[in-house]
């Protein structure tokens, strides 16, 4: 199974009001927010497109995954997410690793564990800036819509 991780780029300004509910809905209220959902989730694919000129997404792979939740995963209380609190709130031996693998294969879903996880991954603007323009598909130098595994690039340089 793939997960997705979805990435808000552009800010609030000019906004249309189904755009803005789209982004609400997934969880995007601000610039350089992202979160993480299963690529055949229903509803998904079409939210996606109706916000594709202020978002970027692509496939998340393991090692992406495991160095966005150590280093910007948190718990309720606006607390690091630890291995031992994984331990002790999932029940999970190995930690974020077993985290990560359970949510690549999606018998874990982040955003349905709200109340012990948060499900939104709070980022730094990219180190070495954007490509040439934001505004922009990605297919054409620009940084929106779909980008596949390039995403894991964009999101290392976020962290």
């Amino acid at each position: 199974m793939t997960l997705y991780a979805v990435i808000r780029i552009r800010g609030t300004a000019d906004i249309h009001p189904d755009v803005e509910h789209t982004l609400k809905l997934l969880r995007l209220h601000k610039k350089y927010h992202a979160v993480l959902y299963p690529a055949d989730l229903p509803g998904l694919k079409g939210m996606l497109q109706k916000a594709k000129d202020w978002v970027t997404w692509g496939e998340i792979d393991r090692e992406t995954l495991l160095e966005l939740l150590r280093k910007r995963g948190r718990i309720p209380g606006n607390k690091k997410l630890t291995d031992q609190y994984v331990k002790e709130k999932l029940g999970l031996d190995n930690g974020l690793e077993e985290l990560a693998d359970k949510m690549l294969s999606g018998e874990i879903l982040l955003h349905k564990l709200e109340d012990k996880i948060k499900p939104v991954f709070r980022l730094h603007p990219p180190k070495k800036g954007f490509r040439k323009s934001i505004k922009r598909p990605y297919n054409d130098m620009g940084e929106l819509g779909y980008r596949g595994a390039t995403i894991n690039e964009l999101i290392r340089r976020m962290i």
